[in-house]
């Protein structure tokens, strides 16, 4: 080994949630552990400007709204309900700075080092990292594990400048509420952002290619999301292409937007572009490593998150699959413990998807178009949270739960919500899932009343045929 280089038995490329716990684990497994990361805090794109603060202003945006619209039919009287938008800015981002300075304190507790700067995988597994003073150093990696993340997909007529045309970035930092807003694209980010601006005065359209919003999803789901988010005053329009923007006027952009053969113009003053996201290989040349590619650009990996190679593991958004922080997360301890001689593998069945709009939306396993298109037989259970006195309660009966199981064996193939804290009931089934369990594990399970959590049993025992509040 060259005298320069630095040894370690594990070097991680990108400190998000799949890096930051890869990290963690491999060091909790008394392996010599290095995370390179670039930017100023550690936490990626989840923690910064992702996940974490998007969650912050939607909790915000809806407290304005009960409080607007909701708190006086529970007798709470305010006569003046107003926006602080520095304000709710600044809670967003003093949420992210304890997450991040917590990620941090795990480093530092667990002894994993953070070098400060921008990674490069060569070969043989050096990692030269570049300081933003310029300095380099570099590591000798026994293990590399990329974890470099994503961005998101510019549409060419529309590059981002965060101001007037943002992705996830630019609107979590709007310094004022638009007058009208254009999302183009109908899925989790759009929506889920999309809704923190509406509740805040906005008027927003969800431009969506696709048929339908939400698309992947349970068909159940889609109409019945479709059907509360108009209500709400999302405007949704589908199968519908942005194909050009103007942008010449300070004040307003205007879209050109196809349908069924016919165009026309939209107004705003803010578009969100939010049509996907690619993999990002910083410091990655995939051609001169030899790095074998799916077709999608992502990292092609197997099911212990092995590259093809020797030593070089990939987790996360870069090596595809669906885009979930959680995801990245199990990827990492899963390649941490690879790495550490354990016999261990993802299983991906069982990986929830959550919409953090009200209410949420959670699903795991198969849609229930999945099961039929496999010739499966199965049988459906259903309950809605009207039907739930909790709910009621909260006085928050939109939605519903829907179970589908095998029509022979009874084995849970998937779970669809729609309802207040769907992302919360939907752990249960994961786990039964986890465990090829049955709508019957579920159904003969104690659940307390009153709790949202019922509406969970009573849609496994509408799947047996037994429900009992319906």
């Amino acid at each position: 080994m060259a005298a320069d280089l630095i040894p370690a038995d594990v070097v991680v490329i990108g400190g998000g949630p799949g890096g930051y716990v890869a990290s963690i684990r491999a060091a909790q497994l008394g392996l010599t552990t290095v995370c390179v990361e670039m930017d100023k805090t550690l936490g990626g794109t989840c923690v910064n400007v992702g996940c974490i603060p998007s969650k912050a202003l939607l909790t915000s945006s809806e407290h304005f709204e009960f409080a607007k619209h909701a708190a006086a039919e529970h007798g709470v009287v305010i006569p003046t309900v107003s926006i602080d938008l520095a304000q709710m800015m600044k809670r967003k981002n003093d949420v992210v700075g304890s997450n991040t300075k917590g990620v941090e304190f795990l480093f530092k507790k667990n002894k994993v080092t953070w070098a400060r700067g921008a990674g490069t995988l060569k070969a043989g597994n050096v990692v030269d990292v570049t300081a933003a003073d310029g300095t380099v150093s570099s590591y000798q990696a026994k293990n590399v594990i990329i974890a470099t993340g994503s961005s998101s997909i510019e549409l060419p007529f529309l590059r981002f400048d965060e101001r007037r045309v943002v992705s996830n970035i630019g609107a979590l930092m709007l310094e004022s509420v638009p007058k009208k807003m254009i999302v183009v694209g109908g899925g989790v980010i759009g929506l889920e952002l999309g809704s923190v601006w509406r509740r805040l005065g906005a008027d927003v359209t969800i431009v969506e290619f696709m048929p339908t919003i939400l698309p992947g999803n349970d068909d159940d789901i889609i109409k019945e999301a479709t059907r509360v988010f108009t209500r709400q005053g999302l405007t949704i329009r589908t199968s519908s292409k942005v194909t050009a923007a103007d942008l010449s006027s300070k004040n307003v952009i205007l879209l050109t937007v196809e349908k069924d053969g016919a165009s026309e113009m939209l107004e705003a003053d803010v578009v969100l572009v939010s049509v996907g996201r690619r993999p990002l290989m910083h410091g990655i040349d995939a051609t001169a490593l030899g790095l074998e590619l799916q077709q999608s650009g992502a990292i092609k990996v197997d099911d212990q998150l092995r590259t093809n190679l020797p030593g070089v593991y990939a987790i996360g958004d870069v090596a595809g699959g669906k885009l979930l922080a959680h995801k990245a997360e199990d990827e990492g301890m899963i390649a941490a413990e690879v790495i550490a001689g354990k016999k261990v593998h993802m299983h991906y069945a069982a990986i929830p998807g959550v919409v953090y709009t009200w209410p949420e939306i959670a699903s795991v396993g198969l849609s229930e178009g999945e099961v039929k298109a496999s010739g499966r037989a199965y049988r459906i259970g259903k309950f809605p949270f009207s039907a739930n006195g909790r709910a009621r309660c909260l006085g928050e009966t939109d939605g519903f739960v829907k179970i589908i199981a095998d029509a022979a064996t009874d084995e849970l193939l998937g779970c669809h919500i729609l309802g207040a804290n769907a992302g919360d009931l939907i752990q249960e089934i994961v786990l039964a899932v986890e465990y090829k369990g049955s709508s019957e594990d579920i159904a003969i399970t104690t659940h307390a009343h009153p709790t949202l959590g019922e509406t969970v049993k009573e849609a496994a025992l509408a799947a047996l045929g037994r429900a009992i509040h319906m």
